[in-house]
């Protein structure tokens, strides 16, 4: 489910970052893997009517006596993909993240976090990608800080893609935590009380209740890995 807007995967210029022996991707990485990959799509263009279709008729996620905000969310937007017009949400994704001039919503790292576009974490995220070989594909609009440009390169990170291995959850969490968690909250705040937005709120929503799954799994596996040195 990429996005054709994500970054490019090119051969690891730096040995060290590759690992040798394959991570096994478990059941539980692959459903986080679309999730991302899910959650990239959406944010970097609007559905179109065969993804639409696709949500409306998705199993739903089931939180099995956990957190059910993810659950909740999920069906929201299932049930909204099924009612929803694509030219509509076409139309809703234009007003929000594109204008003639500066958008009502820029979704990228170094606006939340430095208060400009372009600046110094853009610079520092560029580097980060730079060890697992991962840059941006020539010609595309949308700068590798963009928030579905980030889950996309999660994805990556997850599963891996031609020249790059697998990353441990170690490097996951690290780059989680330094170029997504700072900043996402607000982002997806801005974006669901956007003027005008119906269905990017449940997006929002979806992405919001995942990525806190995420950060408090991160520090779950942190605590235990710590517990058994």
């Amino acid at each position: 489910m990429s996005h054709p807007d994500a970054p490019s995967i090119n051969r690891p210029p730096d040995p060290a970052i590759t690992v040798a022996v394959p991570l096994p991707l478990s059941g539980e990485d692959q459903a986080r893997a679309d999730l991302y990959a899910l959650l990239s799509r959406l944010l970097l263009a609007a559905p179109d009517g065969a993804l639409l279709d696709a949500l409306a008729h998705a199993d739903p996620i089931l939180s099995e006596g956990g957190d059910p905000a993810l659950e909740q969310a999920w069906e929201a937007l299932s049930l909204a993909s099924g009612v929803m017009d694509p030219d509509a949400v076409s139309e809703e994704f234009d007003a929000l993240f594109i204008s003639v001039g500066t958008p009502p919503i820029n979704p990228y790292g170094s606006r939340y976090l430095a208060g400009f576009m372009n600046d110094t974490p853009l610079a520092e995220l560029r580097a980060d990608l730079a060890r697992f070989g991962i840059g941006r594909v020539r010609g595309v609009g949308e700068f590798e800080d963009h928030l579905g440009a980030l889950c996309e390169t999660m994805r990556v990170l997850i599963t891996g893609a031609p020249g790059i291995a697998r990353q441990p959850l170690a490097r996951q969490q690290a780059f989680f935590e330094v170029h997504i968690a700072p900043w996402y909250e607000r982002c997806l705040d801005d974006i669901a009380s956007g003027e005008g937005a119906n269905y990017y709120r449940l997006v929002a929503r979806l992405a919001g209740a995942f990525l806190a799954i995420e950060a408090e799994a991160f520090v779950v596996g942190e605590a235990l890995t710590e517990s058994m040195v």
